[in-house]
């Protein structure tokens, strides 16, 4: 009897370490699939930490939180290095496609522009729209015009029936210096001069 209730609990014992050990090479499949790159990982949500060279990105589905190795943060997101993990960290705008720090974008989405770090649907005021960069550059204010010129013509101010006079205006110097699209700083316009000159003789420009 007793040699039958022996017999009976080293089956169930051999039993319960079968199936532990299945369980241990299912649950080792399911982190070799998902704990590419890990350092340590959980069954239920990846990746925890990453070898030093790579990324730590980790995303919500619903209330469960995943976490995965990375060789480069994909876009919206930017990558930060640190003492134990190096981690992918979300771009503050959500129309950011891509970003130096959490609230400074180098790269906005399709249908936004780029200027100072955000992404706008059109250029704040005092700005144009470049369409090749997608980016916002301010244009250039210069200041007032200048006086009209005296009328002249080579360089007379009589002895001819029409000449030219022309007006310029300055630009800031900052302006100069970001290489702003400036609109036109020059005008000429057509006058008329005085035909004959005082004494009969042409008199040059002063």
């Amino acid at each position: 009897m007793q040699w039958i209730i022996f017999m009976l609990l080293l089956f169930i014992s051999s039993m319960e370490m079968l199936t532990q050990n299945r369980w241990k090479k299912q649950a080792s499949a399911g982190l070799l699939e998902n704990c590419t790159g890990c350092v340590l990982c959980s069954e239920d949500n990846g990746c925890i930490t990453c070898h030093h060279r790579l990324f730590l990105l980790i995303w919500r589905d619903g209330i469960r939180q995943y976490g995965m190795c990375v060789h480069t943060c994909p876009p919206g997101y930017f990558g930060v290095r640190g003492l134990e993990v190096n981690r992918c960290t979300k771009c503050r705008s959500p129309s950011c496609e891509s970003c130096f720090s959490r609230d400074f974008c180098i790269k906005c989405k399709d249908k936004f522009y780029l200027y100072k770090g955000q992404c706008f649907r059109q250029c704040p005021p005092g700005t144009a729209a470049q369409p090749g960069t997608r980016e916002c550059q301010e244009t250039c204010e210069p200041g007032p015009w200048s006086e009209w010129s005296a009328c002249t013509h080579e360089s007379r101010t009589c002895g001819c029936k029409w000449g030219v006079e022309t007006r310029v205006r300055e630009v800031p110097e900052a302006a100069r210096e970001e290489g702003t699209a400036c609109p036109a700083l020059l005008e000429t316009r057509r006058c008329r001069m005085k035909k004959h000159c005082p004494g009969g003789e042409h008199r040059a420009a002063g």
